[in-house]
């Protein structure tokens, strides 16, 4: 990448992070006792989790109390992200709450032995290591996160094509959010960054976290030697382990591992272990939040209400998935190796989060309509020809297939039928034409004397009844573009064992 950086919008020198430092509630100077609530009270309302510095949510806010959440508030770090957008370039708002999720590379406060330990290069200036798109629902009971590769090659808004993570280093915060949204379509509401040191600090402060693997990862460069099966691990290990790229899907591999750890850390955060010792659970508050920077909207007061409208939200109810990818390999005009997505896909893709519609679940439309079976439908059979036989045969095969055969054929009032009918009531016109489709040629015809069966009048053009495919009979489908990327999951799932 050229360090020719006329034009280009570089990060304001106010990015740099002004912290205030309120006394956490048990060291409260106005109380001698702690003042965190019960595990239980803490257990049953934790609701929006702070977001990691690799994926989404980890613990934002417990929703226990307002000196809790207060000091939680205070302990974020804050930047005016939306201030300088125009509404006029930016989508639509649709009911949920999308966080745009950023996890930093910014190497130029780290020492050499930090950078050394942590295994991350020294390579000076501020990217985006992650990237990752989380929406709430208009219901608050579903959280869906979209992985987006770091290597993305996209239209970065006043700079040109470029890889979605130099938007980052480009323009900060303002720039990512900008480029976000103009390849996505969807409307940023709140933003979440956390650096590399303040990862690692999550996860010891959590006594570490489980992590497994499938296949043994080695990979010099980021110090990380594991066997297959499941690892405890700290949080040096936890970082090597989120960041490696040495698989066969490189960042896409990279970015499962990622919602894993997530997965992980959230699992951890959440259990009695943590929330019943408050010491414990406050040495993890002030470790999430002191490297955690938000945009200026995320206030006490927001924090408060998605906690409180989040309180039942389960770990089955947060759902990862990832972009879909067209091209790992794809060599860019300058030279470097990038990736492309699917296009049609990721449009798919992101108008479903746009929806609220469930990752990897029936579409829209599939929900509305009912779906029609064979057993479900009572059918009677009429020769309209008087050819011997055809009616009974007719019988045979609609039977065979699993339809309600109601009584057996009989001749029509006339006997020439031109077109073959599917006769139907007011109310069974789907189902009509899912009949239809069976027989070549045929046309459906309402009938208001008939209610809840069908009158197949067999006429002269009819050549075969076509029979519906079975489950099993079904041909497989290729794997879609999603499915090539990374499968849909759970955060309960992805927890090991």
């Amino acid at each position: 990448m050229s360090d020719d950086r006329a034009g280009r919008h570089e990060p304001a020198e106010e990015f740099r992070r002004q912290r205030s430092q309120p006394l956490p509630p048990e060291r409260s100077p106005r109380s001698g006792r702690v003042t965190v609530p019960s595990a239980a009270t803490r257990r049953r309302r934790t609701g929006l989790l702070v977001m990691s510095a690799l994926s989404a949510l980890v613990l934002i806010a417990s929703g226990t109390s307002w000196a809790l959440t207060g000091w939680m508030s205070g302990a974020l770090n804050r930047f005016d992200v939306f201030g300088g957008l125009s509404e006029d370039d930016r989508p639509e708002q649709t009911g949920g709450l999308t966080f745009l999720v950023i996890g930093s590379d910014n190497r130029d406060e780290m020492s050499e032995e930090a950078q050394e330990e942590l295994s991350v290069g020294s390579t000076p200036g501020q990217r985006s290591d992650s990237m990752m798109l989380v929406r709430l629902n208009h219901d608050r009971d579903h959280v869906t996160v979209v992985g987006i590769p770091r290597d993305l090659w996209v239209e970065i808004p006043g700079q040109g094509p470029d890889k979605i993570n130099a938007a980052y280093a480009h323009g900060g915060p303002q720039l990512a959010v900008r480029t976000v949204e103009s390849v996505t379509d969807v409307r940023v509401d709140h933003y979440v960054e956390v650096d590399f040191n303040g990862f690692v600090d999550v996860v010891d402060a959590l006594g570490g976290i489980e992590v497994c693997l499938p296949e043994a990862i080695h990979d010099p460069k980021a110090h990380l030697d594991m066997e297959a099966g499941t690892h405890r691990v700290d949080g040096t290990e936890a970082l090597a382990f989120a960041r490696t790229r040495a698989t066969s899907r490189g960042d896409l591999d990279r970015i499962e591992r990622q919602q894993q750890v997530l997965s992980a850390m959230l699992d951890q955060a959440m259990s009695t272990e943590t929330l019943s010792d408050p010491a414990k659970l406050t040495d993890f508050l002030d470790s999430a939040l002191s490297s955690v920077t938000v945009d200026q909207g995320l206030d006490t007061g927001t924090i408060n209400e998605l906690a409180y409208q989040m309180r039942d939200l389960d770990m089955g109810e947060v759902t990862f998935t990832q972009v879909p990818i067209a091209d790992m390999e794809y060599w860019t005009p300058r030279g470097d190796v990038a990736v492309l997505w699917d296009e049609p896909a990721a449009r798919e893709l992101f108008a479903a989060v746009r929806a609220d519609r469930t990752i990897g679940g029936p579409s829209e439309e599939a929900r509305s309509e009912p779906e029609l079976r064979p057993g479900d439908i009572r059918v009677q059979v009429f020769n309209g020809i008087g050819t011997a036989g055809l009616g009974a045969q007719l019988d045979a095969d609609l039977a065979a297939a699993g339809f309600q055969v109601s009584s057996p054929a009989q001749n029509w009032s006339s006997l020439d039928v031109a077109t073959t009918q599917v006769r139907h009531g007011a109310d069974d016109a789907d189902a009509a034409e899912y009949v239809a489709g069976m027989i070549p040629g045929s046309r459906t015809v309402e009938d208001t004397a008939l209610d809840g069966e069908l009158q197949i009048v067999i006429g002269f053009d009819y050549t075969a009844f076509e029979a519906p495919q079975t489950a099993d009979a079904a041909p497989a489908e290729e794997p879609s573009a999603q499915e090539d990327s990374g499968a849909v999951s759970t955060a309960r799932e992805n927890v090991c064992g």
